[in-house]
């Protein structure tokens, strides 16, 4: 039976929750996700996870934050002045942004607080600080 090595090309069907159970993502009604073990293309902790498994093989792998997205960074957080901040742009809290660095990157951040001064955007990913758990299922390798 052919088991997955580091190196290989494998597409997995997975379902993502938090510790309290909440699901933040899933490939259900998907195309299972593609990718290459070892590449750096999915967080560190699940791609360690797949070394071994053979196609149909299913697995629950707990992911602390470390090897998820890492720990939230409180220089990651900014207060900015509300006036620079254009019109048209919505500024409820929750809402997903695209910044610009000085040198051009495009950054997402999140609206975390707004008063009548200022808008605090938050750099940090979404699932940072959090220890996740996956269910995966081998569909393929190769």
């Amino acid at each position: 039976m052919t088991q997955v090595k580091t190196g290989d090309t494998v597409r997995i069907h997975y379902r993502g929750t938090l510790q309290d159970g909440t699901q933040f993502d899933s490939s259900e009604g998907r195309d299972p996700l593609q990718f290459q073990v070892g590449s750096g293309q999915i967080i560190p902790g699940l791609d360690k996870a797949l070394p071994g498994m053979a196609v149909g093989e299913k697995k629950t792998v707990a992911v602390v934050a470390d090897e998820a997205y890492g720990q939230r960074n409180p220089d990651a957080s900014h207060a900015v002045p509300r006036g620079q901040i254009p019109d048209n742009i919505p500024l409820e809290v929750g809402t997903a942004l695209q910044m610009r660095s000085p040198d051009g990157r495009a950054i997402a951040v999140t609206v975390v607080e707004v008063t009548d001064e200022t808008v605090t955007l938050d750099a940090n990913h979404p699932l940072a600080g959090k220890d996740l758990t996956f269910e995966i299922e081998l569909v393929a390798i190769g």
